[in-house]
């Protein structure tokens, strides 16, 4: 298994945009699949941010997280970047490779000079609690409750 940029599996869009339309359609008032599949197709465009990087094995999809600058309009005043649609598909959780994900995610907001990463998270704070993550704040997005949460990315010693 690697985790790799989208930018090198630009076939493997509209799959993601189908998973995370239709996993996070609910939280965003105007967001379509049309959208979603825009948005990605911009983000294999690079490997700054905002860009997304895709978990595979072989060459079958098995998850996605990306690192965005907003994620949603009405958290725009809490700041960014922020980890967003962390996505395994599920046959493949259980696994580690949704914690695998999200620290390839911090990795790269390190690379990035990104002093604090946000994130939310309508049900899952336990994980990330896990993770390192802490909720800095409950809050409501399009009528969903969420907790938002921060993390510090650091580089690893050895780089």
């Amino acid at each position: 298994m690697r985790i790799d940029y989208l930018e090198n599996h630009r076939d493997k869009i509209a799959t993601l945009a189908a998973w995370h339309h239709g996993e996070w359609q609910h939280l965003y008032s105007d967001w379509t699949l049309k959208i979603a599949t825009a948005e990605l197709a911009d983000h294999a465009t690079r490997r700054s941010l905002p860009t997304t990087l895709v978990l595979l094995d072989g060459d079958t999809l098995l998850g996605s997280v990306s690192v965005v600058h907003e994620d949603a309009a009405e958290l725009r005043d809490r700041g960014g970047p922020w980890l967003a649609s962390l996505y395994v598909d599920p046959e493949a959780r259980g696994q580690g490779l949704g914690q695998a994900l999200v620290e390839a995610a911090a990795h790269l907001a390190a690379l990035n000079d990104v002093p604090r990463l946000l994130l939310f998270t309508p049900g899952h704070e336990d994980f990330y609690t896990q993770l390192g993550w802490q909720t800095i704040e409950q809050a409501q997005l399009n009528g969903h409750a969420v907790a938002i949460m921060s993390l510090v990315p650091v580089l690893a010693a050895a780089e």
